[in-house]
């Protein structure tokens, strides 16, 4: 009698710690890698694994010595480039999952719950079973609200796993994501197909959707806001820093640029035109129009209040702007300003306008790159007040977004070099970066 071949399910996978052969974890499997087969059951290449800083890297499935219900093992090699799907590939969770199939003994459909794969002779690891759950009869609310009997076949009992025609719920799919900042997001959203973005932006809150497109090269985050209605694109740019949604507009076509324009709140859509009046190599072109402004009189309390404010960056939280009224940019006069750490001095009554800071650096709309980098650069600022001639306060040009302008513009699509985990020598690391995408995985070939 032969023994029962291993096998695991993949959704069961799914955060299921990654060690080392030292014992040392170096992530979490996020997903399942598989190619399909001309013939046969499609095939494991690999596995996604999650490494600290919320990356989402490729750990081929020939550098697995062990997978066990909490642990999965590796060789101790592991190449930290960004994970990106080849043609072909399939992901289990983030594709596969929720797919509706049909039975070819013909009893009708169903919806993958999850995949199991196992090993065959030649121990490569293959789709070899599907949790299915039937698909009810009906229409309306009675065929969402009741839920089908669950039955596990081969895979080869179904049609349409891997087609193009059905595809997987992005309700489901964001939701394996919900944990990941706007810039892992963004480079979630990057893998996906043109589809696939738009399915996923329909389902993010506009603000989740905003913070995302702020961190997506130029030329997908235009296909994405481009793809959606033009009022929804319209409140995503509401919510976007005006910095940013200017930066975005100015990459529209014209005409596409003022529709939304006239469909943004109107307050919001001036500080937009406002930006885009300047070069957007420029102060005034980089800068946010709605930094952190108050009265003289105001006391210290309420100014900590204000930058203790979650949605603010800690770059526009490091600085207070003390204004003659009216407080909202272009300002009354700019009488200075007050980092947070003064405040923190200062007992909670007193005045802010009492304890301005004595050494005070602004920018004008027009200075170049250039000169705002040197003037922040030499003074160790994280943030600069923009004024007119009247020095009135126009907004703020913070580090990051002169990171944002110095940094190559496909910054964003550039991959780490590989290096790697656990107890490691640095030939090791000269070895994986010369071996580079074409030799890391051997598994991840055919």
């Amino acid at each position: 009698m032969t023994s029962p071949q291993p096998r695991f399910y993949a959704a069961r996978l799914a955060g299921t710690a990654v060690f080392d052969p030292i014992g040392e974890s170096v992530g979490k499997i996020r997903d399942v890698v598989v190619l399909p087969q001309a013939r046969g059951a499609a095939r494991a290449v690999g596995f996604v694994v999650e490494v600290p800083g919320k990356r989402r890297v490729f750990l081929p499935v020939t550098r697995v010595t062990s997978i066990m219900p909490g642990q999965v093992i590796s060789s101790g090699v592991l190449n930290l480039r960004r994970f990106e799907k080849r043609s072909g590939e399939q992901l289990v969770i983030g594709d596969l999952l929720e797919r509706t199939v049909s039975l070819l003994d013909g009893s009708g459909r169903a919806t993958v719950q999850d995949v199991g794969l196992e090993q065959n002779r030649q121990h490569d690891w293959v789709v070899a079973k599907l949790y299915l759950r039937r698909l009810k009869t009906g229409s309306g609310l009675s065929k969402l609200v009741s839920r089908g009997e669950t039955l596990t076949v081969d895979q080869s009992a179904v049609k349409g796993l891997f087609g193009s025609d059905t595809e997987q719920s992005a309700a489901l799919l964001l939701a394996s994501y919900q944990d990941l900042k706007p810039a892992d997001l963004a480079d979630i959203v990057q893998e996906l197909d043109a589809k696939r973005r738009i399915e996923l932006a329909a389902e993010l809150a506009d603000d989740r959707l905003a913070d995302v497109l702020e961190e997506l090269p130029e030329d997908t985050r235009v296909e994405v806001l481009t793809g959606l209605e033009s009022s929804r694109a319209a409140d995503v740019l509401d919510e976007m820093d005006p910095d940013d949604a200017a930066d975005l507009v100015q990459e529209l076509p014209d005409q596409v640029a003022e529709t939304l324009l006239g469909l943004m709140e109107p307050e919001e859509a001036e500080d937009v035109r406002r930006l885009l009046a300047y070069d957007e190599y420029t102060a005034g072109g980089m800068m946010t129009t709605e930094p952190l402004i108050t009265a003289p009189e105001t006391p210290v309390a309420h100014c900590l209040a204000m930058i203790s404010r979650e949605e603010l960056s800690p770059a526009l939280a490091s600085t207070v702007h003390v204004c003659r009224s009216p407080l909202e940019t272009p300002t009354g006069k700019l009488l200075g300003i007050v980092h947070f750490q003064h405040l923190l001095r200062e007992r909670p009554d007193r005045p802010v306008g009492e304890i301005l800071d004595a050494d005070r650096h602004t920018v004008e709309p027009q200075v170049p790159l250039s000169g705002v980098t040197r003037e922040m650069a030499t003074y160790n600022l994280v943030s600069i007040p923009v004024v007119d001639d009247e020095g009135r306060l126009l907004g703020a040009v913070t580090v990051d977004d002169v990171l944002d302008h110095v940094l190559p513009d496909d910054w964003r699509e550039q991959d780490e070099p590989p290096v790697t985990t656990g107890q490691i020598d640095l030939s090791e690391i000269a070895r994986s970066i010369q071996s580079d995408s074409t030799t890391t995985d051997d598994s991840r070939k055919g």
